[in-house]
């Protein structure tokens, strides 16, 4: 592999791991929360929770690049508070993805909660234990297969991104250019051997994926 392949990698795998770091921290409020409400909101939310499972990721890219452009709402504001501007930045990069990623850490977090049911918080709540105290104590334990696979998933969507990652970053070198972008210059320059590599790494980790999916679910291992 090039420099330029090893440094396009190394950027993903920070890129990745922040984004999954921060999603599980705005995540599970979330996921919880909708778990738990009988709200009407529940599907409104919900809804705008999983777009970007349906929405094509040029569509998430072109309305964030406008947010956060010059004339955006959150442009002209981090403009304000002298943060510059996020498109073609690698802050801009984490943003996007978080949006990008967001369903695939909500959604297992949440099915997780749902699986525990009312029982176990009101026994909870029986032996005094504020709704805090039993949130981490009994329902995060209890959470804890949806949260292993909201981490693999988020981490695994974080890597595999393409439309989002090139229409807010572009293709900075060492800045901005993650594995999807790398593989694709490869393939524009006709440099098939290279984007074989690259683009066999994608596989490779994808498999491990899946199989680590596998194994976290505890239905699969019976099987």
């Amino acid at each position: 592999m090039t420099p330029a392949d090893l440094a396009a990698i190394w950027l993903t795998v920070k890129l990745a791991t922040l984004t999954t770091l921060l999603l599980l921290v705005i995540g599970t409020p979330i996921a919880w929360w909708l778990s738990r409400t009988r709200s009407w909101w529940k599907g409104p939310v919900g809804a705008v929770v999983a777009l970007p499972i349906v929405l094509p990721p040029t569509v998430i890219g072109f309305y964030l690049l406008l947010l956060m452009g010059p004339h955006g709402p959150v442009g002209q504001f981090t403009q304000w508070a002298g943060l510059g501007l996020l498109p073609f930045s690698f802050a801009g990069l984490v943003v996007a993805s978080v949006f990008y990623s967001l369903p695939f850490v909500v959604q297992p977090i949440q099915n997780a909660f749902e699986a525990i049911g009312p029982r176990p918080l009101e026994a909870a709540a029986t032996l005094r234990a504020s709704p805090l105290d039993a949130f981490f104590s009994v329902a995060v334990p209890l959470a804890r297969p949806g949260f292993l696979t909201a981490t693999v998933l988020g981490f695994a969507h974080t890597v595999g991104e393409f439309g989002v990652v090139l229409m807010i970053g572009g293709n900075i070198p060492d800045k901005t250019r993650v594995v999807s972008v790398q593989i694709y210059d490869h393939v524009e320059a006709l440099d098939y051997a290279a984007a074989h590599g690259l683009a066999g790494s994608m596989v490779a980790f994808s498999f491990v994926v899946l199989l680590a999916l596998y194994w976290l679910n505890p239905t699969g291992r019976k099987r």
